[in-house]
């Protein structure tokens, strides 16, 4: 009875170390983790101990004999990472190495005290391997009144599995030595350097929150937008929760497509009523009742061997919806699968093979894949009525008819005030995590990188463990190493000097009370019911019990 990594697999890499007989791989430390589509459990190899169920932070592990319907096809894609074995069963006899913790050597200007900028996986993975550390300091920065970034705004609702990761997070942020300031926008409220002024240093962890956008004609009219925005929208983030998303019409378009292209797709065709007991926005959810979508199109570039979704996010698709491809798109999968040799590729191709035909009936709302159609412009006066394409290579036009036109074709970091920045590769330059400026190459003291303003948007929930760790053994060297000069201010002046930057801050209090006040709207039904505005949080919030100012001035003397 072995045990299986399925669809929701975050990539962190708690199960490789709490295996122990090494039967999961890629490992954080062999070539090809960082790119890795998801985790693989060897079927020969596993003992069913059951110690990786227990470290999965997102509950993707199971035994083959507990698995669903849906999940089955992970038994053979666990297995077919594995080469074919004849006579011995490999060597199991030894844990996977566990990367050690950095050690901090204490100075005598106090504890090692680290801001972070952003509240996500890669800050709270980073927080994580700082507070292994006694007498480590670290607070949280996040401009939202909530925390934990794309696992609340970016995972689809119905992927409620994926998002147990914020349990991890919460025992993270319940460690003697972290603080939250939410609600609290660095650049706006607070510069970079004023925060370096009460910290040995500050690590951005703020993502890629921008969208690569198409350039084409029509792209700003009415009934166009960005796959992301939506994601956002139903998912309840509050500068979204305004978006005009119209789903008045028979048909959406996607082009791209990659994971967040699939999401998208899916959260439109899925039955309202299913969907009602996930934790979308109401504001979504009350728009998907009224939807008159039947059908959405998910248009790539390029043919179905440079298919951008990962293959446990095709089973998950495909075993949920109606999806289908037309004729042409299915000669095309055949003749991609008759010419590839890489196994992954394969793999989706043979999915792929077996989709339903497009010239069917639609009966009930479904998902179209659509592949080679490079687009050209929108069509429509007052608003979108369509898509023009023409065919990958050639001159031939298409054109789809459509209400709803989104793009999914990418992210890119922002620019941090104070900090270098590569617009080409929208990123901040760095060596290992460490700031450096572009022209001499020399480290910006006390200045630090992680997720995806470090690397760019690749990897998944989990691969942000790694590139933290990372960062977070470099920051220490520096400091171990008497590169980081000693705050300026007193840390126990923090508290009050962003309160009175920021009079509305949430601190860790608050934000219990907005996680406790939603979880309890969703009653039995739902596992939570999100507010969606600022003030609304800010009012549950300020409901919260504020300890007495005695306890607080004690609380920031023992900082």
């Amino acid at each position: 009875m072995p045990h299986v990594i399925t669809q929701s697999c975050c990539s962190d890499g708690s199960c490789v170390y709490a295996c122990p007989v090494n039967c999961i791989h890629p490992t954080p430390d062999e070539p090809g983790f960082t790119t890795a589509e998801m985790l693989y459990i060897d079927p020969v190899a596993c003992v069913d101990c059951g110690a990786c169920v227990t470290a999965c932070p997102v509950g993707a592990i199971a035994p083959d004999t507990r698995l669903t319907p849906d999940q089955l096809p992970f038994v053979e894609l666990n297995a077919a990472f594995y080469p074919k074995r004849t006579g011995k069963l490999p060597p199991t006899s030894k844990l996977a190495p566990v990367i050690e913790a950095p050690e901090v050597h204490p100075r005598p200007d106090g504890p090692l005290t680290v801001a972070i900028v952003g509240s996500g996986p890669a800050a709270m993975y980073a927080a994580d391997e700082l507070l292994t550390q006694q007498g480590v300091r670290v607070n949280v920065f996040e401009k939202l009144p909530t925390p934990y970034g794309l696992v609340r705004a970016g995972v689809a609702p119905d992927h409620q599995t994926t998002k147990r990761v914020t349990r991890l997070f919460d025992k993270i942020a319940a460690r003697s030595g972290f603080r939250f300031y939410l609600n609290v926008e660095v650049g706006s409220d607070l510069t970079h350097d004023e925060l370096l002024a009460r910290h040995h240093a500050v690590l951005y962890a703020v993502g890629a929150s921008d969208d690569r956008r198409l350039d084409i004609d029509g792209i700003g009219l009415p009934g166009t937008s960005t796959a992301t925005e939506v994601v956002a929208w139903f998912n309840g983030h509050p500068d979204f929760r305004d978006l005009p998303v119209d789903l008045s019409g028979d048909r959406a378009v996607i082009v791209g497509n990659g994971n967040v292209a699939l999401d998208v797709a899916r959260i439109l065709t899925t039955d309202p009523d299913t969907l009602g007991r996930t934790d979308i926005a109401d504001h979504a959810l009350a728009a998907l009742r009224d939807s008159r979508v039947q059908e959405v199109v998910i248009v790539a570039r390029r043919g179905p061997a440079a298919s951008a979704f990962t293959l446990p996010e095709l089973i998950g698709l495909a075993s949920a919806c109606e999806v289908v491809l037309s004729a042409g798109d299915h000669a095309r999968v055949v003749a991609d699968l008759a010419e590839a040799t890489d196994q992954l590729i394969r793999n989706k191709l043979e999915i792929l093979a077996k989709l339903g035909d497009a010239s069917a009936p639609v009966t009930t709302p479904r998902i179209r894949l659509a592949y080679g159609l490079s687009p050209q412009r929108i069509l429509g006066g007052s608003h979108v009525t369509g898509i023009e394409f023409t065919v990958t290579g050639t001159d031939e036009v298409q054109r789809i008819p459509a209400g709803l036109v989104l793009t999914s074709i990418g992210y890119r970091g922002k620019p941090i005030g104070g900090l270098p920045f590569d617009t080409d590769a929208a990123i901040v330059p760095n060596d290992g995590g460490r700031v450096v400026d572009p022209g001499s190459g020399a480290p910006v003291t006390g200045s630090y990188v992680a997720g995806w303003i470090k690397r760019g948007p690749t990897g998944f929930i989990g691969t942000n463990k790694s590139c933290a760790a990372q960062t977070v053994r470099n920051l220490v060297a520096d400091y171990n190493d008497g590169l980081l000069a000693a705050p300026v201010h007193r840390s126990s002046t923090l508290d009050r000097f962003v309160r009175e930057r920021r009079p509305e801050v949430i601190d860790a209090a608050g934000w219990k009370a907005i996680d406790d006040a939603e979880v309890a709207r969703g009653g039995s039904v739902r596992p939570r019911d999100k507010f969606a505005s600022v003030a609304e949080m800010l009012d549950v919030a300020a409901a919260a019990q504020t300890p007495p100012l005695h306890q607080r001035l004690l609380a920031g003397l023992r900082r």
